[in-house]
């Protein structure tokens, strides 16, 4: 089995982007955890403490667990010092694959979160060096779509969740604080699910992209 690492800048920002394949994952037995850069605080409708009951419960509606950077909402920056703090966390969990948002966004945070997961994933294979750990270099970087930019994307893959987007759904009302008073966001997220699930011939899809080539051991998975 795998094991895959799930970057978010902010909680929720997994859910919203590959719920469903979280929850897939996990099902098909892989490894999958959950990193929050920042608590997502301060919001208008939230506070640190709704926001830790909030994603913990999300995090159970998908049977994963999440861990906490602890970067600085609304602040994050493309730093030495984040980088290494992310390579640690590469080093303890010896991930396969990880998982980070889009590049191209609005908001500053996801921009800065990507950057910095990139140039971790070099930064945790180095030798002779102060981060905690044995050195470790995951085989890929997958990027998945939460942007704030009304864009067209246009993904490399996506992945059948017909079956487990009734869980995505779930953890996504696990946020009342940030989603209870924005009821056109869960739709708008069923929406997008529906619409890459037709490009691919199935009722719900989220859609990934990567810059590297990936190579396919069969073709018994193509749907």
């Amino acid at each position: 089995m795998a094991r895959f690492l799930v970057f978010g800048p902010h909680p929720d920002d997994q859910e919203l982007g590959m719920g469903g394949t979280i929850a897939k994952l996990h099902r098909q037995g892989h490894y999958v955890h959950l990193v929050d850069m920042t608590n997502g605080e301060p919001t208008p409708h939230g506070t640190i403490e709704i926001r830790a009951r909030e994603s913990a419960d999300a995090a159970r509606a998908l049977g994963v667990e999440r861990s906490l950077v602890g970067l600085k909402n609304r602040e994050v920056q493309h730093t030495i010092e984040a980088r290494h703090k992310v390579a640690a966390v590469i080093r303890a969990h010896r991930p396969d694959v990880l998982f980070v948002p889009f590049p191209t966004d609005a908001h500053p945070d996801h921009v800065a979160v990507t950057r910095i997961c990139e140039d971790a994933r070099f930064d945790a294979k180095l030798s002779k060096t102060s981060i905690p750990g044995d050195p470790w270099h995951p085989k890929r970087i997958i990027y998945y779509f939460c942007t704030h930019l009304r864009m067209s994307f246009q993904p490399t893959f996506c992945i059948d969740i017909s079956d487990t987007i009734d869980q995505k759904m779930q953890s996504i009302a696990c946020y009342p604080s940030q989603f209870g008073h924005q009821p056109a966001v869960t739709d708008m997220v069923k929406g997008i699910s529906a619409y890459f699930g037709g490009r691919i011939g199935t009722a719900h899809a989220e859609p990934f992209f990567t810059y590297e080539v990936l190579g396919l051991g069969g073709l018994d998975q193509l749907v």
